[in-house]
């Protein structure tokens, strides 16, 4: 098991928006936390990660306890992370985006370079020396992941990556995940697009006013209409 989260509370101010969240994910797997806007998935993947200043529960990344942790310290440990913000550097071209993502080879982990990520981005191979902030928003998310996987990180947490973008980028991006599955990445990605869901992920966890409704299978989501109609329906 590479990340373990148990009975995780998160607070912005004096309010408690995660209510003893608990999750876990092992290597070379895609885990989806699904919830309607505002259920708490991006807080979650805040809290793991220690952008949250008020937590409390644990949190094992890799054998490691990291609750008290700074982030960077987090992040060097291998655990990357995509915010739903695109921040990329709009100055910096591509290549200059992935080289300052650039930290040494891991042992037992995907390592990856510029190439391989062209690979993985068609659309980045494209537009390597173009600056950032002329990019279109599709491809600045692709840049954004490809800087974390520049890291060469054991599991990489995504949040919203699907979101606002056309049809094709979507298949895109879903292809590009399932390759990373593929070479032994572990990979945490919050939705909404429960479809987005079902074409990358293995396991689910719905979670609900901060609270974990439903753990299981893909396919045992899929197949019960009572859970998605009580946690997904708009």
């Amino acid at each position: 098991m590479m990340l373990a989260v148990k009975s995780l509370c998160g607070y912005y101010g004096q309010a408690q928006i995660l209510n003893d969240v608990s999750l876990d994910a092992m290597q070379g797997e895609v885990v989806a936390l699904i919830g309607r806007n505002g259920a708490g998935k991006s807080t979650t993947l805040k809290a793991v990660i220690g952008l949250e200043a008020r937590r409390k529960g644990s949190v094992i990344f890799d054998g490691c306890e990291v609750i008290g942790k700074p982030t960077h310290e987090i992040v060097r440990m291998g655990l990357g992370y995509v915010p739903e913000e695109r921040r990329i550097f709009s100055d910096l071209t591509v290549e200059e985006n992935l080289a300052v993502g650039r930290r040494p080879p891991r042992p037992y982990t995907p390592q990856w370079t510029p190439e391989t990520l062209y690979a993985l981005f068609p659309n980045l191979a494209e537009a390597r020396k173009r600056p950032g902030g002329r990019m279109s928003g599709g491809e600045q998310q692709m840049l954004t992941i490809a800087r974390s996987l520049m890291g060469n990180p054991m599991m990489l947490m995504l949040d919203e990556p699907s979101e606002g973008l056309s049809p094709k980028i979507v298949e895109q991006m879903a292809s590009a995940i399932l390759r990373m599955k593929a070479e032994g990445l572990g990979i945490v990605v919050c939705e909404q697009n429960l479809h987005f869901a079902k074409l990358i992920s293995d396991r689910a966890y719905i979670i609900e006013k901060g609270e974990i409704r439903y753990g299981g299978t893909m396919a045992e989501l899929a197949a019960d209409d009572e859970v998605r109609n009580t946690y997904l329906a708009v």
